[in-house]
């Protein structure tokens, strides 16, 4: 808005000049022009005149003291004549007689001016602001969003198959929208246009143990293992391997996966996050054998910090089904967003025989990267009594949920549900 503002008055400034110079400079012109007329007009009169004197003087009309006094007459009127080149009452005339041309085009000009501004500038929105644009997002849930981020991909990767970064994004969508089976697809599509790599093996495994409850398989570990012969420090792999070996309580194996991530210096990780997985794996170890943590980046601030927003869930067992629990069966519980991907914010576990028992479920036992229990509003908590030593729910296992409770408030969990 500046530089037009100056841009116009750059165009009436130069318009005015273009007018009012060539006017000044006219008049001065015409002033020099008329002034020397008048000399010019003076001095042929006067010599007419004296010619005339002398005339009479030779024919004897005129003595010669007459003559002296009327030449010095006629020479006064002419010294006066001469002073009167520049009256006031003549440049009067011709300045009247000439501004009115200028001044009716300099008003031409500004009139000319606002009325495009008006029309072509941006009049109507400095006396009317526009209101602040919405949000493209708002009014939408978190799946609306991720299923429209989704649709915009795919329509990328339609315009462009050859594409294979706009895949790999795709895979990484699909993933986060649950979309499991596409997410497999995208990566294999990958793989197909560039070859096979770590860092493609990688998240191909992970769609594939998320599809698969949270649980290693033979096809899955063998991705992994073929991941990390090419790449032994593959991110993407290396979370894989530490959060499954934290999620089934191997915290020492898990801080291995995560710490060797760190010590390849790669630029491309959130080392914020990953430090704060190793924090949480060992205080999982101190909280089970009561022994502090030998892990220099431990951080008491950083514990009181992680644990600010929790969920303290009670746990207990139906009476009905009492009598089916062992003293060698555990208890694993996990919270997961009600809301995104069903990823698990949080997980521990105990031994069937503490029952009943609450727990407290906070950052502190998240499941390590980037998502934590704090970030969320709204939880899902799944308690499973497992027979197998399994996190996944088997046939004969036990099972309760609560469906949704708030970050920060308490929940009541019935193992109540015998699965089939």
């Amino acid at each position: 808005m500046t530089t037009f503002w100056i841009f116009i008055a750059l165009v009436v400034v130069i318009s005015l000049m273009l007018i009012w110079v060539p006017h000044f400079r006219q008049q001065k012109m015409l002033a020099a022009e008329e002034s020397g007329v008048r000399k010019q007009t003076n001095l042929e009169l006067f010599n007419e005149r004296a010619a005339i004197l002398e005339k009479e003087l030779e024919d004897g009309l005129l003595d010669q003291t007459e003559f002296d006094a009327l030449k010095k007459e006629l020479e006064i009127g002419l010294l006066q004549d001469m002073k009167q080149d520049g009256d006031d009452s003549l440049d009067t005339k011709i300045q009247a007689k000439g501004i009115l041309w200028p001044s009716f085009m300099t008003v031409c000009i500004l009139a000319i001016s606002a009325y495009l501004y008006q029309s072509l500038g941006a009049y109507e929105e400095l006396a009317n602001p526009p209101q602040a644009e919405a949000s493209p997002h708002q009014g939408m849930s978190s799946e609306q969003i991720m299923a429209q981020r989704v649709q915009m991909m795919e329509q990328q990767v339609q315009a462009d198959p050859e594409n294979s970064q706009a895949w790999f994004s795709l895979g990484h969508a699909y993933i986060s929208a649950n979309q499991f089976d596409q997410a497999i697809a995208s990566f294999d599509k990958v793989m197909e246009l560039v070859g096979t790599a770590a860092e493609l093996l990688g998240p191909k495994a992970t769609a594939m143990y998320y599809k698969n409850g949270q649980e290693m398989n033979p096809q899955i570990q063998a991705l992994v293992d073929q991941s990390l012969a090419l790449d032994a420090q593959d991110p993407s792999t290396l979370l894989l391997v530490g959060m499954d070996s934290f999620f089934t309580a191997d915290y020492q194996a898990a801080i291995n996966a995560w710490q060797t991530i760190l010590d390849s210096g790669r630029s491309d990780i959130d080392r914020t996050a990953v430090m704060n997985a190793i924090e949480s794996a060992n205080m999982r170890i101190q909280a089970e054998t009561g022994e502090m943590p030998n892990d220099s980046n431990h951080n008491p601030m950083t514990q009181a910090a992680t644990t600010a927003k929790t969920v303290d869930v009670e746990i207990a067992i139906s009476p009905e089904l009492a009598d089916q629990v062992s003293s060698t069966d555990m208890v694993f519980i996990f919270a997961r967003s009600t809301q995104g991907p069903k990823v698990p914010l949080a997980a521990t576990k105990i031994s069937a025989n503490s029952l009943p028992v609450t727990v407290t479920l906070d950052d502190s036992t998240s499941m390590g990267g980037d998502v934590k229990l704090s970030s969320a509003q709204n939880v899902e908590i799944i308690a499973v009594l497992s027979k197998h030593g399994s996190v996944k729910a088997q046939t004969g296992d036990l099972k309760g949920v609560v469906a949704s409770v708030a970050v920060g408030e308490e929940a009541k969990l019935m193992l109540d549900t015998v699965v089939q």
